[in-house]
């Protein structure tokens, strides 16, 4: 047991990040694809094709590649984020004071999330807060996190009442965390255009969380309504007119596109416009300084440092670019600290 928990009428709060592997090895790049790659909400096809097709078939392949991706990214602390989200827990900790007890786990592999959820419950937590780290909400990410929480939970004699923080895109200061990371590597140089790239889904994913036939995958996208307040793609674009305000920029100065697509847009589309596509006619354009954000991610790692930092660096040189900049992640920024907090308190 944590020995920073006491007896007292306190409240949990669970952070939850994707996952990462144990190590750097294909075996261990192997079992965390193999979990992550078989959640039916990740990959939503029926568990008989699912199952046999990524295990058998998809990991195998993908699996000595990407452990050679993730050799590039661990560093003497383990992987970036996992060490990050520990440095959070630990921070927000902190902030919240002893009447919290603040836990994290990962959606994959470890430290899991019923280890997370079983110190919140021998704290004997009089309610739990869960904090998905995904600031814009997708089944495939923050609702994967409720569906594991919620089967965690329903073998407990006694639950809690449990609260869920589903999206925070749009609070104001993870909005003014990432403008000042922003504003930081725009006072060392000029930039002649600003992408911001976001995990992209399959557009079927979005389509399936609309009921009403509202998305066109166009201009439904400029206004966050009641009806597409849970569209991901309007999250998207909502997070980056917010941080673009705060910026100055004007809509023709910067880009809204994703990346980290797993099929091709022939046989399965995914929401456009694709990063590394628009990337390549920019120089042509006359652009050949930009600054990238990831505003999907709270944390470096994988997708943010080597896809967005190195790939879509070369990418961009090699058709003509000059300067191709990563802004950081927000990590365990005081800032960003204080802002789950905020959101902490409030629920």
């Amino acid at each position: 047991m944590n020995p920073s928990i006491t007896s007292g009428r306190r409240i949990g709060v669970l952070l939850v990040n994707l996952g990462t592997p144990d190590s750097p090895n294909t075996p261990d790049v192997r079992r965390y694809l193999n979990e992550f790659l078989t959640d039916g909400r990740v990959v939503d096809m029926p568990a008989a094709i699912r199952y046999p097709l990524f295990q058998g078939l998809v990991v195998p392949l993908r699996a000595p590649k990407s452990a050679k991706i993730y050799q590039q990214l661990w560093t003497e602390r383990g992987s970036p984020l996992l060490y990050h989200g520990l440095d959070l827990q630990k921070k927000v900790q902190e902030v919240l004071g002893p009447e919290y007890v603040v836990a994290f786990g990962m959606r994959y592999q470890k430290p899991s999330v019923e280890k997370a959820l079983d110190e919140l419950r021998e704290a004997a937590v009089e309610r739990i807060i869960v904090l998905p780290l995904f600031p814009q909400y997708a089944s495939a990410s923050t609702g994967s996190v409720q569906e594991k929480v919620m089967d965690i939970v329903k073998d407990w004699w006694i639950v809690p009442s449990i609260n869920f923080i589903s999206q925070f895109g749009s609070e104001p200061g993870f909005i003014a965390t990432i403008a000042a990371r922003g504003r930081a590597e725009m006072e060392k140089q000029h930039y002649d255009h600003v992408v911001f790239s976001y995990h992209g889904i399959p557009e079927r994913h979005v389509k399936k969380g609309d009921p009403t036939n509202y998305c066109r995958f166009g201009s439904c996208c400029d206004t966050l309504t009641d009806q597409n307040q849970y569209c991901y793609r309007a999250q998207c674009f909502a997070t980056s007119r917010l941080i673009a305000a705060e910026l100055d920029l004007a809509p023709e100065q910067y880009t809204v596109s994703f990346q980290s697509r797993l099929q091709s847009r022939l046989r399965d589309p995914w929401l456009q416009p694709y990063t590394d596509e628009v990337l390549k006619e920019m120089p042509a354009k006359g652009i050949k300084h930009v600054l990238a954000f990831s505003p999907a991610f709270v944390a470096d790692c994988l997708e943010t440092t080597i896809e967005v930092g190195e790939e879509f660096k070369e990418l961009f040189e090699e058709s003509g670019g000059e300067h191709w900049q990563l802004v950081p992640s927000l990590n365990s920024e005081p800032q960003w600290v204080e802002t789950v907090a905020t959101m902490v308190r409030r629920s």
